[in-house]
């Protein structure tokens, strides 16, 4: 474990960082001394809270752990920044603050499938989204798709709602490097269960429902997927780094984020990040 950071500049219980007008992108390098740095809220400092992993690395500010992070950068790296761009997040990890700091900047919407594990503005079922056609520009949908029974029938939804142009940004739990069906009952500190583990072959759906679909990932990822570095050896963090290396396709990546911003933004192990960029063309 390692140590918990310093803050720099306003904590955590010192005020409401969502109220100060920060924008969900930074450039680090514009923080020359800083160590670690949240592209949320623009904390800097010495370190995030707990070890490197894509569930921890916590924002002592904001709360964002580094899958959180990894989202919004995707998603804003490629896309870019336009005002009144229509977004729908699915079942938020993050709370008011985070939601108030986006609908600064967006047409921003929460939804949770049953509004009990996670609070939204909206109640959805990705398999019949009750939202008219074309009516979204943006979907954020972090660890959510593995819960959901008939994946076809989601992602044929999900590309109704968006429009030409639109984008889905896809987050889930890649631990292996083809997609499992859990043997035993499997639940991700909710009360809905986990349907597929997902492997690569997701590219694949992703495809056949119609969308262009990169997975974007690290440098220091892509570099392991096309065998510049050594592999590491799995270390029971849950993710078998030995399956997802060597199923890996380098042809279907792309690396988003340089040593440097992975390492500043926490984006760290490597082969803990994968965020799917779906867009449906015009």
């Amino acid at each position: 474990m390692r140590p918990i950071a310093r803050r720099v500049g306003l904590a955590a219980s010192e005020g409401a960082w969502w109220e100060l007008g920060f924008k969900p992108w930074v450039n680090p390098k514009t923080i020359t001394t800083a160590v670690a740095v949240c592209n949320i809220c623009h904390w800097s400092g010495d370190e995030f809270i707990g070890p490197y992993h894509t569930e921890m690395a916590t924002c002592p500010r904001c709360g964002s752990v580094a899958r959180d992070r990894f989202l919004l950068f995707c998603f804003l790296s490629r896309r870019g920044y336009v005002k009144n761009l229509r977004v729908l997040e699915t079942s938020p990890r993050m709370g008011a603050g985070y939601r108030s700091m986006m609908r600064r900047y967006f047409k921003y919407t929460a939804s949770d499938y049953d509004l009990s594990a996670h609070e939204g503005d909206i109640q959805i079922d990705l398999q019949a989204m009750a939202l008219p056609d074309s009516s979204i520009d943006i979907l954020l949908t972090p660890h959510v798709l593995e819960h959901v029974p008939d994946t076809a029938k989601a992602l044929s939804e999900i590309y109704r709602v968006l429009a030409p142009g639109g984008r889905m940004y896809l987050q889930v739990p890649l631990c292996y490097g083809s997609t499992q069906v859990p043997s035993t009952p499997e639940f991700h500190a909710d009360n809905t269960p986990v349907f597929f583990n997902f492997g690569w072959d997701l590219t694949d759906q992703l495809r056949a429902a119609g969308f262009t679909t990169t997975v974007l990932v690290t440098q220091d990822f892509a570099d392991m997927l096309n065998h510049v570095t050594e592999c590491p050896t799995s270390n029971g963090d849950g993710f078998n780094v030995e399956d997802l290396v060597a199923m890996g396709r380098p042809s279907d990546s792309s690396p988003v984020a340089d040593k440097y911003i992975a390492k500043v933004f926490g984006f760290l192990p490597a082969y803990h990040y994968a965020t799917w960029e779906c867009i449906k063309p015009n």
